[in-house]
């Protein structure tokens, strides 16, 4: 099983890449359990969720990875809940980022939030630029000073499309 998160700033393409990737090479994929948690609840979330939601996110992905696909696609993974959680509430639970690092994910794909437009959904908050570079930025330190296997991804979303079918492809092609 090889396993491949889209990661980055909300609104960069991670949701519509991922079902593209799962169209063209099949494989499942684990969306983002906090859209799930927000719909459920009714409410915007509060600190004392974050563990609820990070457990959540690893169930599901947990429930996929039994069932032994070839390709295992993630909409996000715990860096995503982890840099959200201190940036909405300037904390987050310690246990978390051991647990994101004690599983394997072998290719980050790191969306740029540059070269596409902002796409309000009722649950994205950050229509700045600014601020979704900055949290690119962050998920890119992180990825980096823990030794994560990462590509960026930047430019238009044709760009973006043709640039991860073609690198996935090669990717999957090579058997590592």
């Amino acid at each position: 099983m090889k396993v491949l998160v889209l990661t980055g700033p909300e609104s960069s393409g991670k949701s519509w890449l991922a079902n593209g990737l799962q169209q063209r090479f099949g494989g499942i994929i684990v969306g983002e359990y906090v859209r799930h948690f927000i719909d459920s609840e009714q409410r915007d979330t509060c600190y004392a969720d974050i563990p609820a939601i990070a457990r959540g996110q690893l169930a599901w992905e947990d429930a996929a990875r039994e069932k032994l696909p070839h390709l295992l696609i993630l909409d996000t993974h715990l860096l995503s809940n982890i840099l959200w959680s201190h940036e909405l509430f300037g904390d987050c639970p310690d246990w978390m980022e051991q647990a994101l690092l004690e599983r394997q994910y072998h290719l980050h794909l790191l969306l740029d939030p540059r070269g596409v437009e902002w796409v309000s959904d009722g649950q994205r908050c950050q229509p700045e630029l600014a601020q979704r570079i900055a949290f690119h930025q962050a998920c890119a330190a992180w990825l980096t000073a823990h030794g994560q296997t990462v590509v960026e991804i930047a430019g238009t979303w044709s760009e973006r499309q043709n640039e991860v079918i073609g690198l996935v492809e090669t990717w999957l092609a090579t058997g590592e």
